[in-house]
């Protein structure tokens, strides 16, 4: 049958990633071809081909081992996640080419999607970071994309994570922080929750802080001291490559160490091979003990960073730990007794009610059971002999009874339609029912009863006016009972580059309506803007170029280039019907839609004339000391515009 809803959440994670789907009205975390609920985000290339998750992981490990006694080119990566949105290359001899963070986080969601084996789909909720900037999330889009995805929706992951959470929790009211401490990155979202309906109302961020940071500095303060206490590796450490590579291929031994002692006072390390060769050309043993309070010392500065981000987004909010009624753990690393003996003595006490490691991919799906899909996917899928239906509802409600349409759509429906139709709801507990309705093209609201605090899925039939059944699709449908997701909130603010008039300073400028926090979709506007020059019709060489730019708090009137570039406008008198004069008017407008995907409107008074942009998803942004220079001439130059 074909579906209306999205339905599958993937969780694109910098260490291990996962996908889950709708399954009867529950959100289902479908396991890897290993039986494992998550896989590893590596890729590797060999002879053979390609390897995606474990067995990457395997030959990645094996590079770096074998990268301690030779030098060779690496074929595996990792942690690409990192550079997503960079012009980051990744050489490879076997691929013959270098490839992208899209190009190699493409082929993990390629492997996850390998691993729904009844089902054909090219729809998926993808989450991201909430601090990734505009041109990150569009790189994942591209990596959806890649991976044969036709309709792509970003969720931003502590909003899936509060949703999972949502779904299970009593408690309906309060503040709620979600501390998404990843495998490379760590987000803190703070949510205000009344009466189950859920808001993101600020986020902080590091797209560079996660367990990746934890792993090195059990490498750098534990492993490699005790190393050095037996053998000398100063050539190996000198050597700055060699270095690195011996740090990654050490790693592996860190997590095992980091694991072993979430759940035992003390752990031996013995390693008798692969651990290297030292300068004198002998093998390296390690034969270390280490005990949680020594791990401890190590790794509470790297979780420190994250409380305290976590506390200065409740400062900023005039709240304290006191203040929150959950305090929500994402991610591998907060199964660690450390960090969440930090955070119930300098925030609140954990809940631990949720997997850490799923709640994401969860989220995602239950979120993508709201999302519908393209026109286009349903008009591909219909099968029009059968009575094709439109099925009106909230996806999601805190109210226990809820309004739903149905309509028959003559239009889309190829076989023969009754002169009478009559439908029945019922719920798939077998415990309510609408009886029999006559609907027909105009069509008829039906109000159904919801069991609280689930997934309620129900069964639509249609009967013709002799009791015979009629067949039809969509006949399924889904209502979440007890929380409403709010729509996901700007992580930055939005502005442009101006040149003010009154000093002459070339400055980042807040559009009124795209400031950090809005919920999304977000409509901004910038009026009594002033062109420079004039513009001549049909003159490609005569042009407005408006920079658009993300910016942190506080961002409003500082220099440009302290802030994310995200994209050029540009028009050119090809763009315009008529000659516009220097010093005219131009009223901006930027449209920002749940997914995050911009477009811009420029409305020129003077020509009575307005030119429509759509930001493109397809370009890399790459900041390098070229850009940095032609930033800084930009205040010799002039900027877009000035304000009246």
């Amino acid at each position: 049958m074909a579906r209306t809803k999205i339905d599958y959440g993937i969780d694109l994670g910098t260490t291990n990633s996962a996908i889950s789907r709708m399954e009867n009205g529950e959100p289902l975390i479908k396991k890897t071809n290993k039986g494992k609920d998550t896989m590893a985000s590596c890729v590797a290339y060999n002879k053979k081909g390609i390897l995606v998750g474990d067995p990457a992981h395997a030959a990645y490990r094996s590079e770096k081992e074998r990268a301690l006694s030779e030098d060779f080119e690496s074929n595996a990566f990792i942690e690409f996640k990192r550079t997503m949105g960079t012009d980051k290359k990744y050489p490879s001899s076997f691929a013959e080419k270098e490839l992208s963070s899209e190009e190699l986080s493409a082929e993990v969601l390629k492997t996850l999607k390998s691993f729904i084996t009844d089902d054909n789909f090219s729809s998926v909720v993808i989450t991201v970071p909430a601090a990734f900037k505009n041109n990150q999330i569009d790189a994942t889009r591209r990596a959806g994309k890649l991976a044969g995805f036709s309709h792509i929706e970003v969720l931003q992951e502590p909003v899936a994570a509060s949703m999972a959470y949502g779904l299970e929790s009593k408690s309906k009211n309060g503040f709620w922080l979600v501390f998404d401490f990843g495998g490379g990155t760590f987000d803190a979202a703070l949510l205000k929750v009344e009466d189950g309906i859920m808001k993101v109302i600020d986020t902080e961020g590091d797209n560079y802080l996660g367990g990746k940071n934890l792993d090195l500095a059990i490498v750098d303060e534990l492993l490699i001291p005790h190393i050095q206490e037996k053998f000398d590796i100063s050539k190996l450490l000198s050597n700055e490559k060699k270095k690195q590579n011996y740090r990654e291929a050490l790693k592996s031994y860190a997590e095992e160490l980091k694991n072993e002692l979430s759940f035992q006072p003390e752990y031996n390390l013995y390693k008798e091979d692969r651990c290297g060769i030292d300068d004198e050309g002998e093998e390296i043993e390690i034969d270390l003990t280490v005990t949680q309070e020594q791990l401890k010392k190590v790794l509470a500065p790297i979780f420190q960073k994250a409380i305290d981000s976590s506390l200065t987004l409740l400062k900023r909010k005039n709240l304290k730990g006191s203040s929150l009624d959950s305090l929500i753990l994402v991610g591998g690393p907060t199964l660690s007794p450390t960090l969440r003996e930090m955070l119930e003595k300098q925030i609140c006490k954990p809940d631990t009610s949720v997997d850490p490691m799923t709640v994401v991919s969860k989220g995602a799906a239950l979120y993508a059971s709201t999302v519908e899909l393209s026109e286009q996917i349903k008009e591909q899928t219909r099968d029009r002999t059968k009575i094709q239906l439109e099925i009106g509802h909230e996806s999601s409600t805190v109210e226990t009874e809820e309004f739903v349409t149905l309509k028959i759509l003559e239009d889309k429906t190829e076989g023969e339609i009754p002169e009478k139709v009559f439908a029945e709801i019922k719920r798939s507990d077998n415990a309510w029912s609408s009886g029999k309705v006559e609907i027909n093209a105009i069509g008829e609201v039906i109000d159904v009863q919801l069991n609280e605090g689930k997934t309620n899925v129900f069964e639509v039939t249609l009967y013709d006016n002799k009791g015979n059944l009629l067949e039809s699709e969509p006949n399924t449908f889904n209502v979440i009972q007890g929380s409403k997701i709010g729509n996901a909130t700007l992580p930055y603010n939005w502005g442009i580059e101006i040149k003010l008039k009154s000093t002459g300073k070339i400055v980042f400028k807040e559009v009124p309506g795209l400031e950090k926090n809005k919920s999304l979709p977000a409509i901004g506007t910038k009026n009594g803007l002033k062109t420079q020059k004039q513009i001549r019709p049909g003159m490609d060489s005569d042009f407005i170029k408006i920079p658009i730019y993300q910016g942190e708090h506080g961002a409003d009137g500082t220099r440009s280039l302290y802030n994310e570039h995200v994209y050029d406008i540009i028009i050119s008198g090809s763009d315009l019907p008529a000659l516009l004069p220097e010093n005219s008017d131009v009223d901006l407008t930027i449209s920002i839609d749940k997914s995050q995907l911009v477009s811009v409107q420029a409305y020129f008074p003077y020509l009575d004339h307005t030119s429509e942009i759509e930001v493109p998803t397809d370009t890399v942004q790459s900041v390098d000391t070229k850009w940095l220079s032609n930033e800084i001439k930009k205040g010799k130059r002039g900027g877009f515009g000035t304000e009246k």
